[in-house]
């Protein structure tokens, strides 16, 4: 369930992802714990508040799984000493923010489960919206649960169909077809590297490889980082088995034809680090592509170009490129803010958002700003942000947002809430620009989203309410959303 956890490391009061995973066989038995590590320490901008690794020896007894994990930073969690036990030539990681199942180090992932048949070691990214079913229909044949999290009802799927199934990967992809929603999976059984990624790929998943090692990861930037190359992505609706005997085997029975196929635009937009590549389509590419097409259809007279730190930065650029207006930094942005940041009180004079970013008065005194943005959500970070720039001395300020407005929930793995909350809900550009105090304000169009990712099929959902499939008919999305569970809370506080 989404948390309030006032400890969790978050940039702004913006858009979050879900998670990162990482998995890794060396089919010459070398230990993939210290690469592992590094690969999550690739991926930590797509979670900061747990994160995990599990391994095993693909020659030793079935049964044992070393697996560590723990609240916070990669950095923080793991160090040398506990590296050097964690023993195995294949094994899996997890980094997590959570959009669905509570802050605490139990839902951290990997899941490691003993079953009859062996081990699975899983990690899972996305959000399902038939997990509620799901978990039921285990739950009255005597499953016993010990987190709140999807990725917990996934595993507990793939064992039970591994007990009809010839193979692991057979399991896997029959516990995928009960499904709902967004995943990609990475699940190391005794001897198998397994991956799999939903019918409509919402969420990335690649293929990279190493020496005689090979790796799957949320993003390209994990493999870079550990000097494996990109082999390819695994598409959406594939699982793909990994062994020394067969190499890399694909099974595409839950593919769909590729116009159904509805990746999330958020990778391009904001989620995915920028040298990152997804599905053939370069991240940085689409976000110049993104501000070039700002400039083209919400042109303005200004001195200087800013984004704001981290993915505004290369729509900026190309917002830059196309108009003709220098470029410039703006911001600086304190990079140590871990998951022990305390977050002030309302009454505090210090802003959440003045700690973790500040404007440098020199670049903005006396200009007109044009700054850039991924998105606004409820508009309260937006509002500070065009302040600080005023008070910073910049005569006006033109906000240029690099995606179409929010006008629906998602359900599938990004926290974008009830419609209620969000600021472009019932109003015109012109209430949104004078809330958040603009001189102008442009959001990228609807059609502009077909070019800037190379004409791949992705999920506008949020931008107009046609979901790829029938979203859930109550909110799935945690605590944060579910007002029974909320109402019970503050019973519970008043007692």
């Amino acid at each position: 369930m989404t948390t309030t956890d006032s400890n969790k490391a978050m940039p702004f009061e913006g858009l979050h992802e879900e998670c990162g995973v990482f998995g890794m066989y060396d089919f010459d038995g070398g230990d993939v714990a210290s690469s592992i590590y590094y690969g999550l320490f690739a991926l930590q901008h797509r979670g900061q508040e747990s994160c995990g690794i599990a391994v095993s020896e693909t020659s030793g007894p079935k049964g044992k799984v070393t697996s560590y994990k723990g609240m916070g930073l990669v950095n923080e969690v793991f160090d040398g000493e506990t590296l050097e036990k964690m023993r195995g030539d294949i094994g899996v990681g997890h980094v997590r923010y959570s959009t669905a199942g509570e802050s605490t180090r139990e839902n951290a992932q990997p899941l490691v489960l003993n079953y009859v048949k062996g081990t699975l070691a899983l990690a899972h990214n996305g959000n399902l919206i038939n997990a509620k079913e799901l978990k039921k229909d285990l739950e009255y044949t005597g499953a016993i649960f010990q987190t709140t999290i999807d990725s917990e009802v996934i595993a507990y799927h793939i064992a039970r169909e591994r007990l009809q199934s010839k193979t692991a990967e057979e399991a896997v992809r029959r516990a995928c077809m009960k499904l709902k929603g967004a995943y990609a999976l990475v699940v190391a059984s005794p001897r198998k590297l397994i991956g799999a990624r939903d019918p409509f790929g919402f969420k990335p998943l690649c293929i990279g490889k190493r020496d005689n090692a090979y790796i799957l990861a949320s993003e390209t930037c994990a493999l870079d980082t550990i000097g494996a190359e990109f082999v390819r992505d695994v598409l959406p609706g594939e699982v793909v088995t990994i062994t020394p005997e067969k190499g890399i085997e694909s099974d595409m029975e839950m593919a769909l034809p590729k116009e159904k196929e509805a990746r999330c635009i958020f990778e391009y937009i904001y989620f995915a680090r920028p040298d990152s590549h997804i599905d053939g389509v370069s991240v940085y590419g689409s976000r110049i592509k993104a501000g070039k097409f700002l400039a083209m259809d919400s042109p303005v007279e200004a001195d200087l170009v800013t984004g704001v730190p981290e993915s505004g930065n290369a729509a900026a650029l190309g917002y830059s490129l196309q108009s003709g207006i220098p470029y410039g930094t703006a911001f600086v942005k304190n990079g140590y803010v871990g998951r022990t940041f305390i977050k002030p009180k309302q009454s505090s004079r210090e802003s959440s958002v003045r700690i973790k970013l500040n404007v440098l008065k020199e670049a903005v005194a006396g200009k007109r700003v044009v700054m850039i943005d991924d998105s606004i959500v409820r508009g309260t970070t937006s509002d500070r942000i065009v302040r600080m720039l005023r008070e910073a001395g910049a005569t006006e300020v033109h906000v240029r947002i690099s995606s179409p407005p929010f006008l629906w929930p998602c359900y599938f793995g990004t926290d974008i809430p009830e419609r209620e909350q969000l600021i472009a809900y019932k109003r015109s550009i012109e209430d949104i620009r004078k809330i958040i105090g603009a001189d102008s304000l442009g959001y990228l169009g609807m059609e502009r989203l077909d070019e800037m990712v190379e004409g791949l099929s992705i999920c506008r959902g949020c931008f107009n309410g046609k979901y790829p499939m029938e979203p859930p008919k109550e909110d799935i999305r945690g605590e944060y959303f579910d007002k029974e569970i909320d109402m019970a809370k503050k019973l519970e506080r008043n007692l």
